[in-house]
């Protein structure tokens, strides 16, 4: 048996490593050898939880299955790990010292047969890359990477058509090498996501409720709402999952739920404004707007203003806007976003004209918003296998179907806008792949001064009413 054997401190409570660690996908966040990893069990990371993990070899790789045999929270973690070349048992462990936490690794490997003569010879390699990996996982716990560079406003020929073809998963996977870890415990934030039963924004309530978040998810059903709360609950242990039931294609139903938050007084930490859908047909709602405009403009624009001050009364807080690659093939047009009569309508530009809107608020909030502490980003998914692709857009689902990201990546850059501390250096950006890009492709779809303004006027007129708070009379 071959035994290894590291100590690291980092400046992080036991629960916290512990919590970390021991959801051991994050072991490609953190180990070098790891090229992929994913949980295998339903229910909480807990005994029994079961994991594969792809590791890295001198020529091809290999996989491990790891199984949790001892979970100690927040103290002790141990692991077995099978593979047809050797069996390895993890065993972790945590000591609070001071405001540091001692983090004892140690992995014992039991080589096949038919390497077992070699394992001496490989006794060097492995002590490095136990060091390496240990260094990793400090790194993780420990270091806040810094925010990505600001892109230009704009760019052309080449450079476009570059850019656009990043929207695939290729482009994803490719970018992911790159990634940093995201260790933040956001245990104690709350994050309100609309639209959450499916697509991006399933995989983003997955996601936090893995990570323990208090969530407050706007759902326009109230059984498939309540039937989401009872999934996630029981896939992640989190009991701080509330529904809210608000159909947002309708002011007055948005309205209404910035009373009850607003009554509620709960502070929010993150907003993210994912909620929409794309109307091959056109159609007006029930007060009279476009569907389009009234789901993805109005409703966003009213519910962030009216939650305002939920947001303002926390140290970093964040506003996350979803918006649309297809926003790049159109320049703003107040006009067209306050048509009803339906003339020569089209579901993508009508959605990528709202999404276009929204790009410029977001602008327009981040730089208002700034001295309250409050960050606003847009961000856009590229190309992922939603419903929504499938039911709206059928003809480009079938042409792209092989290129497309999964719901989980085009959801990524939403969860580390939401979780990772350097996101908080941004505002006012768009981002792909947690990185700012550019916000035209082609100068020609640039909108100048006077239509900003335009736009800007017409929003004014939906502004939430803001109740003001009942004081008590002084005795």
């Amino acid at each position: 048996m071959t035994t290894l054997r590291e100590i690291i401190r980092v400046n992080r409570t036991p629960d916290e490593a512990f919590t970390y660690v021991a959801d051991f996908t994050t072991t490609a966040e953190w180990d070098s050898t790891v090229r992929t990893a994913r949980k295998l069990t339903d229910g909480p990371v807990g005994l029994g939880t079961r994991f594969l993990v792809n590791c890295k070899l001198p020529v091809g790789s290999v996989d491990l299955s790891y199984e949790i045999l001892e979970f100690q929270p927040p103290e002790r973690l141990v692991l077995v790990g099978h593979s047809r070349l050797f069996t390895v048992e993890d065993t972790i462990t945590f000591v609070p010292k001071g405001e540091q936490t001692e983090i004892i690794y140690q992995a014992a490997f039991e080589f096949s047969a038919l390497l077992r003569s070699g394992a001496a010879i490989a006794q060097p390699g492995l002590q490095r890359m136990g060091k390496a990996s240990v260094e990793g996982l400090r790194a993780a716990l420990e270091e806040i990477p810094e925010a990505p560079d600001t892109a230009p406003e704009s760019l052309s020929g080449l450079a476009s058509i570059a850019s656009v073809a990043r929207f695939s998963k290729l482009g994803y996977r490719r970018a992911k090498g790159n990634f940093a870890p995201m260790s933040a415990d956001i245990r104690d934030r709350h994050i309100v996501l609309t639209g959450a039963t499916a697509g991006l924004g399933l995989a983003t309530a997955r996601d936090l409720a893995a990570r323990g978040a208090h969530l407050t998810l706007v759902i326009r059903n109230a059984e498939r709402g309540e039937a989401l709360r009872e999934t996630l609950t029981a896939e992640t242990d989190n009991q701080n999952i509330r529904i809210e039931v608000a159909d947002l294609s309708l002011l007055g139903d948005t309205q209404a739920l910035v009373n009850r938050l607003r009554k509620r007084g709960e502070p929010i930490d993150v907003l993210i404004n994912n909620a929409g859908a794309l109307f091959p047909e056109h159609g007006l709602t029930e007060e009279g707007h476009e569907r389009s405009t009234a789901l993805l403009l109005l409703s966003p624009w009213m519910l962030t203003l009216g939650l305002h001050s939920l947001l303002a009364g926390r140290e970093d807080s964040r506003v996350i806007n979803v918006v649309s690659g297809g926003m790049y093939t159109q320049r703003l047009s107040t006009a067209a976003l306050q048509d009803t009569s339906g003339t020569d309508y089209s579901g993508p530009v009508a959605y990528a004209q709202a999404k276009r809107a929204l790009m410029i608020v977001t602008q327009h909030w981040a730089e208002e918003w700034a001295e309250d502490g409050i960050t606003v980003n847009a961000m856009h998914p590229g190309w992922a296998d939603t419903p929504g692709v499938r039911d709206s857009l059928p003809r480009f689902h079938r042409l792209t179907r092989h290129i497309l990201r999964t719901p989980e990546e085009g959801a990524d850059t939403i969860i580390w806008q939401a979780v990772a501390p350097e996101a908080a250096e941004l505002s006012g950006e768009l981002l792909l792949d947690r990185q700012p890009q550019p916000l035209y492709l082609n100068t020609k779809t640039r909108e100048d001064e006077l239509e900003r303004q335009r736009l800007m006027q017409y929003l004014d007129g939906f502004r939430p009413q803001i109740r003001a708070s009942r004081r008590r009379a002084a005795p």
